[in-house]
């Protein structure tokens, strides 16, 4: 990561951009608890920018600063941006816990955010100058109840959430839906919990699930480290049943922690450099393992793909102006190294589901579920 801080330091301490460039800000958590994400985004947009660093005929300026995995400074960093720097967009924040401030306040002042990666709906809701290029949590909590009650059998399901983090609250409510719906038994889920974002001991709620034995786990943790400390902590109660989770597990921190307690867990991501989905996947996938002597995950691909799709937008617009780049990103049709990207009426992107599972303590890939 030296040659990231460097242009980081580089970037903040330069005041004196050139009047042709155009600005573009990039907010991520570059320290703090949800840095291990903000540093793999970070690795797809400096891909991007590596291979464009121009447009309109001008040169690009990334303007990277770190919002410390806190929510009051994810705010204050887009305020930063906007008044300080004058970018022209916005690449958004890891975390939709802190998309959601961050997106608020770009929207306020008319600026184009993009958000790579996250999935609660709240990010672009009422929010014109806000988009996405992932899918979002209704569709995530209905494919891993589908998946479950599909593919694993399950008629029962107890939820663990973090009541802290939005994304996890979210995508918790989601599944619990789903799955009642699907089953046709408004009391499928069996057990629906709550802990506290940092909490070490999961005892009472693992407890409580393996009283009401359901027949499988979901748990939509903030932060993969949570998951990897609840799955050892189940395992460690006797807890046999199969492990669920949503797109936080892609990170190597899940199986690092977590070791065999999450062997055989399954869950769902938006990509995956087995899954077919794009014809510029192939060329991504090398060009990364080249770079950083490993295979991509979810991340570093929506970052990158949002960046070009950023391009594409201010391409066709032939301006750098907001507005004018917010009217075009409306009619994207963009094939990215994650799959084509469109946007719906509320801006988020029309994807498909990568289904994961660890196994011999590695990824792999499973299934693609598609979008609507």
């Amino acid at each position: 990561m030296r040659s990231l801080a460097l242009l980081i330091l580089l970037v903040i301490l330069s005041f004196g951009f050139a009047a042709n460039e155009i600005l573009i800000g990039v907010t991520q958590p570059l320290t703090g608890n949800y840095a291990m994400g903000g540093q793999l985004s970070l690795r797809g947009i400096e891909m991007a920018y590596e291979e464009i660093p121009t447009v309109l005929g001008r040169p690009i300026k990334l303007v990277i600063l770190d919002n410390k995995s806190d929510k009051i400074e994810a705010a204050n960093v887009v305020t930063r941006l906007i008044e300080q720097f004058k970018v022209s967009a916005i690449l958004g924040t890891y975390s939709s816990a802190l998309g959601i401030p961050g997106a608020e306040i770009a929207n306020r002042n008319k600026v184009v955010y993009i958000a790579p990666s996250n999935t609660n709906p709240l990010v672009t809701k009422d929010k014109p100058y806000v988009f996405r290029v992932c899918f979002i949590d209704p569709f995530q909590g209905t494919v891993m109840a589908k998946f479950a009650i599909q593919h694993l059998k399950a008629k029962t399901a107890a939820v663990i959430y973090d009541v802290s983090n939005d994304y996890s609250v979210g995508l918790a409510y989601y599944f619990r839906e789903a799955f009642i719906k699907l089953t046709g038994n408004p009391r499928s889920v069996v057990t629906y919990i709550a802990y506290q974002g940092g909490d070490q001991d999961f005892t009472a709620q693992l407890t409580a699930i393996k009283k009401a034995n359901p027949d499988v786990i979901f748990i939509p943790a903030g932060i993969v480290g949570d998951a990897a400390l609840i799955a050892k902590q189940a395992r460690e109660l006797g807890l046999k049943q199969p492990l669920l989770g949503g797109d936080t597990w892609d990170l190597p921190q899940l199986i690092e922690i977590g070791g065999s307690a999450v062997e055989g867990a399954y869950y769902s991501t938006m990509f995956d450099p087995r899954a077919n989905l794009s014809p510029k996947t192939k060329d991504f996938v090398e060009k990364y393992r080249k770079k950083y002597n490993e295979d991509p995950g979810y991340l570093p691909a929506l970052a990158y793909d949002a960046y070009m799709v950023l391009i594409d937008a201010i391409t066709r617009a032939k301006s750098d102006k907001p507005e004018d780049i917010r009217r075009a990103l409306l009619t994207t049709d963009y094939v990215g190294v994650s799959g084509r990207i469109r946007f719906d009426q509320n801006r988020d992107a029309i994807k498909d589901a990568v289904i994961k599972t660890i196994k011999n303590g590695k990824f792999e890939f499973v299934t693609i579920i598609k979008g609507e």
